[in-house]
């Protein structure tokens, strides 16, 4: 797997989200879609959720970039799911549950794209540390959206960031 960029606190937030969405019970491809939907809701609600073009109808989702098996597009409606207290929209298909933000599926495919290139060939490492480092917590902890946030991803998202970058830099020296 060939690296891309640095990591930074948006990797480390859809690493740590997907492993609590894992440890809470989703398999790993649809944990994998909350930890990239999550990261890219706090990404957007940090900027302030600028409004974008027109988002296509929700029975009408386009798969972009990395479309799952065909059809190109999904008639499927998105519908509420919940992690704990967290609600996110989410479609069914045939390969698993999927997340949605923004009328774009959040494929397993993209969160390798966005987040497990990023750190490389250590990205199995860090999955794992991942699900060891939240093994350590109460599972109420992890059903809470803000005692997530602040208890778990907050103490840990600059250092494991800068971290993981000296593990990269030093791994390919």
């Amino acid at each position: 797997m060939k690296r891309k960029g640095p990591i930074g606190r948006f990797q480390i937030m859809a690493l740590l989200q997907a492993a609590r969405a894992h440890l809470l019970g989703l398999p790993e491809p649809s944990a994998w879609s909350f930890g990239l939907n999550r990261a890219i809701f706090y990404a957007a609600a940090k900027r302030g959720f600028k409004k974008r073009a027109a988002v296509p109808p929700p029975e009408r989702l386009q798969l972009r970039r990395h479309p799952l098996k065909p059809p190109e597009e999904i008639q499927a409606r998105p519908e509420p799911v919940y992690l704990g207290d967290e609600m996110a929209y989410a479609v069914r298909l045939p390969e698993g549950l999927f997340f949605v933000i923004g009328g774009e599926v959040q494929t397993p495919e993209e969160f390798q794209r966005q987040v497990a290139q990023r750190f490389g060939p250590l990205f199995p490492r860090a999955w794992q540390e991942a699900l060891d480092y939240l093994r350590h917590f109460d599972p109420g902890v992890l059903r809470s959206q803000r005692r997530f946030f602040e208890e778990v991803y907050r103490p840990v998202r600059d250092t494991w960031a800068e971290q993981w970058n000296r593990r990269l830099t030093e791994a390919q020296a």
